[in-house]
């Protein structure tokens, strides 16, 4: 993954902002992982609280940019807090797909929760082939010279879509793609290892 995507140096005036403070990277990646649980209790909600666990998930994902930057920044980067990073990130992501479907359940029928726990696993595979078994690795893509965007950074399209009333389809759409993906990163990841 890139460390100087679009996202990352719109959070970069905030991190150089806070780097002096005395705030870490690990209470960075702390309040992270609290707004990602409070976005995924916020999504199992109804009424306007799904909008709000947007808005809380957008902040959630912002925090993520910015703790890595913060360690590097401050060099403050170590092992054991890439793990916590990657731990929080995963963790948010996954059960943010699980409050969605709990949010959820009553508009793709009773399948909502099912659709959120099948997404949030096919989530966790994903990271765990690319982060633990380090099977391919995401890079990012230059749209233009100097715009980076990751395909981690799409996860920011969650809140808009809650936003516009497409929970129901977004829920479908990645119960079916991130299994898949997961299932053909690891057939092409053995096939590479056998090759090897």
């Amino acid at each position: 993954m890139s460390s100087n995507t679009i996202v990352h140096r719109a959070v970069r005036p905030v991190v150089r902002a806070i780097a002096p403070s005395g705030v870490t990277p690990n209470q960075i990646t702390t309040l992270r992982l609290a707004t990602g649980i409070a976005a995924a209790v916020a999504f199992a909600g109804s009424g306007n609280w799904p909008a709000i666990g947007g808005a809380i998930f957008l902040l959630s994902f912002f925090l993520d940019r910015m703790d890595g930057d913060l360690a590097r920044l401050t060099g403050q980067s170590s092992p054991g807090g890439h793990r916590y990073d990657l731990v929080s990130d995963c963790t948010s992501n996954i059960i943010a797909f699980i409050g969605l479907g709990l949010g959820a359940g009553g508009q793709p029928g009773l399948l909502g929760p099912a659709l959120g726990v099948v997404a949030g696993l096919g989530i966790g595979a994903l990271f765990a082939q690319l982060h633990i078994l380090r099977i391919g690795n995401l890079r990012g893509y230059e749209l233009a010279p100097g715009i980076v965007i990751d395909p981690d950074d799409l996860i920011a399209l969650v809140p808009v879509l809650v936003w516009l009333g497409a929970t129901a389809p977004m829920l479908v759409a990645a119960a079916v793609i991130t299994p898949l993906a997961a299932l053909w990163l690891g057939l092409t990841g053995a096939r590479q290892a056998q090759a090897r």
